[in-house]
């Protein structure tokens, strides 16, 4: 990675830093987005204790582990790479309920079996996950802590604003440029990742967030068609093709595609040799402003909180359960992201011109 690929204020002009690619002022200006993080969302304070693995395999991962020691001054840190597995699990039975524990991840730590996050919820721990910052090098690294922000004021009521109109609607609309994808059924019930864990059991999960998702109540009642410029490929990675792709959407399944691409095409006939057909399922809205058509990361999971909509393709939904959906036949739940230029539930437009409207 190259040093002066990345800046916080001129991404094109950046000094060197001790974090390769990740500048300085970038640095603190995560330091900074975690600082409210921990303080708003996660509400920590004296009374409880902070451990932060991390591992030192990315220039991110490390900038990350330096905003956090500026913060947490008094957690104890640890290596992830330098010690026994049993040492960290050891460590996360050491905490009591309550204490902070926060995981940063050049890819995805493993701990023979031990499912890190819901272990460590069965514990009572709060937690910060950040996951796969290996697929997010050079000026990623910017955008990503970026979408660290935290604006309380626009998540907790723009969030809630969303979920109360999904729930009430009868239907919903999404305008991809003169294509129009129509979910004509009520939706479910819609789930917030907002950063307030206030009403929830488990608190934290993986960051950056911001979205409110949902799905059709009847799958088989969503139809039309719709452009994306954005899928998540077999190596769950942002893919990118040259011109938006257009699906062909009949009875909840996508049963067409127009200037589609190999890789995508290998996305659909992988779903389709396992489960048949290729249903789509999820509808997000997507909230955090960091990420746009034009600022991606190429991590899928992170990228996912882009603002606008973004959709599933598979029968995999872990939230929403439907009849004839059987999870062990279920495999496939992949992100692809539409061309926003409006949303509609019912009749009311609740997106346009890059934002909500709520």
């Amino acid at each position: 990675m190259n040093p002066s690929s990345i800046a916080a204020s001129d991404p094109a002009v950046a000094p060197p830093s001790a974090w390769g690619a990740v500048a300085a002022a970038d640095v603190a200006t995560a330091s900074a987005h975690l600082g409210a993080i921990l303080g708003t969302v996660f509400e920590h304070g004296p009374a409880h204790a902070a451990l932060v693995v991390s591992d030192t395999g990315t220039d991110l991962a490390r900038a990350l582990t330096e905003a956090y020691r500026r913060q947490l001054p008094d957690a104890r840190f640890i290596d992830f790479d330098s010690v026994a597995a049993a040492d960290v699990l050891a460590a996360f039975a050491a905490l009591a309920p309550g204490d902070l524990v926060v995981l940063v991840q050049s890819t995805n730590f493993r701990l023979d079996g031990f499912r890190l996050r819901v272990e460590l919820f069965k514990l009572g721990l709060k937690v910060i996950e950040h996951l796969h910052l290996d697929r997010m090098p050079g000026i990623q690294g910017s955008y990503y802590i970026a979408g660290l922000a935290y604006d309380a004021g626009y998540y907790r009521t723009v969030g809630p604003a969303l979920k109360a109109r999904i729930d009430a609607a009868s239907s919903a609309r999404i305008d991809s440029g003169g294509d129009v994808l129509t979910f004509g059924s009520a939706l479910e019930s819609a789930k917030l990742n907002i950063g307030d864990y206030s009403a929830m059991h488990n608190v934290g999960g993986q960051f950056p967030i911001g979205e409110v998702f949902t799905e059709a109540q009847d799958l088989e009642a969503v139809h039309g068609r719709v452009r994306i410029h954005v899928f998540g490929d077999t190596a769950f990675m942002v893919n990118c093709p040259p011109v938006p792709i257009t699906l062909v959407v009949e009875r909840g399944r996508v049963v067409g595609v127009e200037d589609s691409t190999a890789e995508f095409d290998e996305v659909l006939a992988r779903i389709r040799a396992d489960e048949g057909e290729v249903w789509l399922r999820e509808l997000g809205f997507g909230m955090n402003r960091a990420f746009t058509r034009e600022r991606r990361v190429d991590d899928i999971g992170t990228y996912e909180r882009m603002c606008g909509i973004h959709l599933s393709l598979g029968a995999k939904h872990g939230v929403y359960t439907k009849p004839g959906f059987k999870r062990k036949d279920a495999r496939y739940h992949v992100d692809v992201f539409a061309v926003t230029e409006a949303v509609y539930l019912d009749d009311e437009q609740v997106y346009r011109d890059g934002a909500w409207q709520v």
